[in-house]
């Protein structure tokens, strides 16, 4: 049985069973096993309980400081339901009384009743109501709407209506069924010109591109400045918004560990990005999941710099998983052999390249002398100043748990495939390298002009 279960939270705090629902709810979808069956595993909980925990829980001030975007998410998810509910509940009624009016009908037969039932089974618009504008409205006056679930052609021709978009509900009714795709409209946040016609305001709302609610997706091994491009990009924010969002840590809950540096800690996953969501939102999502998931794998507070570090360089330096955790012992391994033929040198290229502003390709043999990179691990001995980019959760379970094996040396030869090779011996990592020389000689495309592995010696790089 899980200790989460019986954990309380204090006064303001949340508890660590709180925090790891949170955290389930950013990836469930990820499991291998059904939601339910993955609720009884991780919590020792009924869907039901679970459920009627997590409702309380995002109602709760300290959930929305822990993780704004998600609690925000699970909000309107949960109004969307309720929404859903109680159309159903109207639905259910409005049958009701149905059935009760055809009885009217049968045994009253009064004309002035089925003309009653008749508007009501129709919910018709009054005639006299049926004023429209003419066009695609004013570019100039645009207006952001939200449209519940379960909204049909009234209900959203009133709030388009309310926003100046359309002159009157009837004419967007109207136009609403004499479109065969309007059932495809869907829930969420549009930004639309007011004074539109209503069968322009239609087709607005079929168009993605009238939509404001957006996803971002930050890929295993991005940097951080590869995250503010699909910042600027997705959520529309500028370069100055997202660069100061990186810079309040205490905002954004950076751990101190990091040292003020983001890199690393914009855990990879997949956000949402709400017409109202700011950049120090998003960012703070991001590095509250990296934590979780750290304190999910026992990691210390004040390992998690060094353990992100090592964990960024096996997500660059191989494209394969398979390979993470004997790249993960290569690095200890390195780290160790200070006095040996490495001499404490992890000689990666990735983490060069990274100094370099690169992100992939092989450093010329210039660059590997270079000492004015600070990254650049073949000159300096032990990790390098930061990690280099966002881990994945394999690649920080790889390097808690590194392969059992005795290599100092790998090498990635087939940029394609990824195939690598690792080696305990310089001679053979010297003949595997050949094969990557081979590679290259074949694949400059891939390899990069006037790259490739540096001529053999002792100090030449451990890796591909």
């Amino acid at each position: 049985m899980s200790q989460l279960v019986h954990e309380k939270s204090e006064s303001g705090v949340l508890s660590g069973r709180d925090a790891a629902i949170l955290d389930f709810e950013k990836s469930w979808w990820t499991a291998r096993s059904s939601k339910e069956q993955e609720i009884r595993d991780r919590f020792d909980l009924s869907a039901a309980r679970y459920y009627q925990i997590l409702n309380a829980l995002i109602d709760r001030p300290e959930a929305l400081e822990h993780d704004p975007l998600l609690v925000k998410r699970l909000r309107r998810l949960r109004e969307q339901r309720q929404a859903q509910e109680r159309a159903r509940r109207k639905k259910r009624l409005r049958r009701r009384l149905v059935s009760v009016m055809v009885l009217v009908l049968v045994l009253s037969v009064v004309s002035v009743a089925g003309y009653q039932a008749f508007n009501f089974l129709h919910d018709t618009i009054p005639q006299e109501d049926m004023s429209d504008y003419e066009g695609a409205g004013d570019s100039a006056d645009k207006v952001v709407v939200t449209l519940p679930a379960g909204a049909g052609g009234s209900q959203i021709g009133s709030i388009l209506k309310e926003a100046g978009v359309v002159a009157s509900v009837g004419a967007f009714v109207k136009a609403y069924n004499a479109n065969s795709n309007a059932s495809g409209i869907q829930s969420g946040t549009y930004t639309l010109r007011r004074g539109m016609s209503a069968a322009y305001a239609v087709a607005s709302l079929l168009d993605p591109a009238s939509r404001k609610d957006h996803t971002l997706t930050v890929t295993e091994g991005a940097t951080k400045r590869q995250v503010k491009e699909s910042l600027m990009r997705v959520g529309g924010f500028t370069d100055a918004q997202v660069e100061e969002a990186f810079a309040d840590t205490a905002a954004i809950g950076l751990p101190a560990v990091a040292g003020g540096n983001v890199e690393g800690w914009l855990a990879p996953s997949t956000y949402d990005v709400t017409a109202d969501a700011t950049a120090t939102e998003l960012v703070k999502s991001m590095v509250s999941t990296t934590v979780s998931r750290l304190n999910a794998l026992h990691v210390p507070a004040e390992s998690y710099q060094t353990v992100l570090t090592k964990a960024s360089i096996v997500e660059r330096e191989v494209s394969s998983s398979d390979y993470y955790s004997q790249v993960a012992r290569v690095i200890e391994n390195r780290l160790a052999d200070t006095g040996g033929e490495t001499m404490g040198k992890l000689q990666m290229d990735s983490t060069t390249l990274y100094g370099l502003g690169r992100t992939g390709g092989i450093p010329t043999k210039a660059e590997i002398e270079d000492p004015s990179n600070a990254y650049n691990t073949h000159v300096y001995p032990g990790l390098p100043p930061s990690p280099i980019g966002s881990p994945g959760e394999k690649a920080i379970s790889a390097v808690l748990n590194p392969q059992e094996g005795p290599w100092l040396y790998f090498v990635t030869v087939d940029l394609g495939t990824g195939k690598t090779l690792f080696a305990a011996t310089y001679d053979e990592q010297v003949a595997n390298s050949k094969k990557l020389d081979e590679y290259c000689e074949a694949h400059k495309d891939m390899c990069g002009s006037g790259q490739g592995t540096p001529p053999p010696s002792q100090d030449s790089d451990g890796d591909g």
